[in-house]
């Protein structure tokens, strides 16, 4: 089980995320307004997907009606895809570290390429 509370750094700023939920194969964790929430959850079946997840809501002024402020929300996620046999934790890791660097190399150029639309 994860540590009670995870924390997050988003532009600087550390969220506390204290447990607000826990089963057997799943648990989500939340800031005090629930603008920051994670969810990290199991699944068993001929494969194995492990799934880690962040969403961050916000107000921001609406497009049509700049005096207003409108929710909006995002949520980003990795999920492990793994058959049962055949890859070893240490193995899984290594091949998520490699890709982990590959995104953040150079400031995150190619997280910034991907996000603008680019593949």
């Amino acid at each position: 089980m994860f540590t009670d509370p995870q924390s997050v750094t988003i532009s600087g700023s550390a969220k506390s995320l204290p447990r607000i939920s826990s089963d057997v194969n799943e648990s989500a964790y939340s800031n005090d307004d629930s603008s920051v929430t994670e969810r990290v959850s199991h699944s068993y079946g001929k494969r194995t997907r492990r799934t880690f997840r962040i969403t961050h809501s916000k107000y921001a002024a609406d497009p049509l009606f700049p005096s207003q402020n409108t929710p909006y929300s995002m949520t980003f996620y990795v999920v492990a895809d793994v058959p049962k046999v055949g890859y070893t934790v240490a193995e899984q890791k290594a091949v998520i570290d490699g890709f982990v660097a590959q995104l953040n190399a150079t400031s995150g150029a190619l997280i910034t390429k991907w996000l603008g639309g680019e593949n």
